[in-house]
């Protein structure tokens, strides 16, 4: 990115504002316009929300400027429940939902310290026997259920939710409480009240389950951060803020990709028969899953906290900005036949894990829960395959997309 100080005029009003590009409907995409994009527009304004003339951030696409903005200090993130603000409405004091994607400098770095053994390389490899039997039993479980099933309810959306509660020491039987909040503060929320409610219910639910931490027995991460925390060595806020991000980045995501990466398998059957015949490909097949499946869509949002010259635009500071990683996962000048998926692919550079200090802390733990899912599925189901006649459905207003639904057979 050849960005620089520049005191010249930012937005211009002859720069047109375009509409979010979106994935056709019924579809996970990506953005059939990405590819003119990248090519001849690779920062272009974007209007979020056509109700608010003023939600405007700079949309960039091209693999080089995103990876560079990813890891650029002059650019902060927002937290989910302070942006885009709403001017006289957001007057008083509101509590924020800052997750670890938030926080920067000291507390940032404490905290990551704190929880890097967690989630090493060597953790996860030890915790994939009780990840593969976790997986056993709810495919075990949705085969009784007999045919043609749903996998999103089935498999899709309980296995990455299982693994974050079971591998983070969050009791899974309080779901029904903490996700449909979750859910409700990752959508627009209509008024400064609802959001202020969202937020609050869930700061005390996190604060109920820190407490109820307080001085008990385990070895699990959220346990050992609480008694971190009593020992001064970390504030509870930061704890807070480990939890949310399990909640807003963890388990979600996670959903949706294996969802679409089941169905991108079935809907090309020679691409699941060739995993399930050979499983050396795992490896190399998680990987170019998590590129080509464009989750990553426009949900990492960062504000400028000055001037910055790219591609000869003014981003001034405050300006927001959408580096867009399923796209910069697409580019032609990185990846050979980018729109192809290759399950061997060997050259495989993406970003969907971020760059610089807010890179996700747990790609270990993504990319094992998506390997062992997969592997489970193929050992128990090696002949599923999409149900006749059922229909897949979507959402088509997320900019993020997974199926609904995903009617199978076997």
């Amino acid at each position: 990115m050849h960005a620089s100080m520049n005191g010249t005029s930012g937005f211009s009003p002859s720069s047109p504002v375009r509409p979010v590009p979106l994935p056709a409907p019924g579809s996970m995409g990506p953005p059939v316009e990405f590819l003119n994009l990248r090519q001849a527009h690779p920062l272009v304004r974007v209007r979020l929300d056509p109700a608010m003339p003023d939600s405007t951030a700079w949309y960039v696409t091209r693999y080089a400027d995103v990876k560079a903005l990813m890891s650029d200090p002059r650019f902060i993130r927002p937290s989910i429940n302070s942006w885009p603000a709403r001017g006289a409405e957001r007057a008083g004091p509101e509590p924020e939902l800052i997750t670890m994607m938030e926080l920067d400098g000291a507390r940032h770095v404490a905290l990551r310290r704190a929880i890097a053994d967690a989630f090493s390389a060597r953790a996860v490899r030890r915790y994939a026997p009780r990840s593969r039997r976790i997986a056993v039993d709810l495919l075990d479980e949705f085969a009784r259920a007999g045919q043609p099933g749903d996998l999103v309810p089935g498999f899709a959306e309980p296995f990455p939710l299982l693994i974050a509660c079971d591998f983070l020491g969050i009791p899974y039987q309080d779901r029904d409480y903490f996700v449909p909040l979750v859910d409700t503060a990752l959508a627009e929320v209509p008024t400064l009240e609802e959001g202020a409610r969202i937020t609050a219910l869930l700061r005390g639910y996190v604060c109920s389950l820190i407490a109820r931490k307080r001085g008990a027995r385990g070895n699990d991460p959220l346990t050992r951060l609480v008694a971190e925390c009593d020992d001064g060595e970390l504030t509870e806020e930061a704890v807070i803020s480990f939890v949310l991000t399990i909640f807003f980045a963890g388990y979600g995501p996670s959903a949706m990709f294996l969802a679409n990466a089941i169905l991108t398998l079935l809907a090309e059957p020679a691409q699941y028969r060739a995993l399930r015949d050979n499983r050396q490909l795992m490896r190399t097949a998680v990987d170019e899953l998590l590129r080509y499946i464009p989750v990553m869509n426009g949900v990492v949002i960062l504000l400028a906290t000055e001037d910055i010259q790219l591609h000869e635009e003014i981003i001034r500071a405050g300006d927001a900005v959408l580096p867009v990683l399923a796209a910069a996962d697409r580019d032609e000048t990185v990846f050979s036949d980018a729109d192809t998926l290759d399950l061997g692919r060997a050259h495989n550079p993406h970003i969907v894990f971020g760059r610089g200090p807010h890179n996700c802390l747990g790609a270990h733990l993504a990319r094992a829960e998506l390997a062992t899912a997969l592997d489970a599925l193929l050992d128990r189901f090696p002949d599923l395959h999409l149900a006749t006649g059922q229909k897949i459905s979507w959402d088509d207003t997320s900019p993020s997309r997974a199926p609904l639904t995903l009617p199978v057979a076997w």
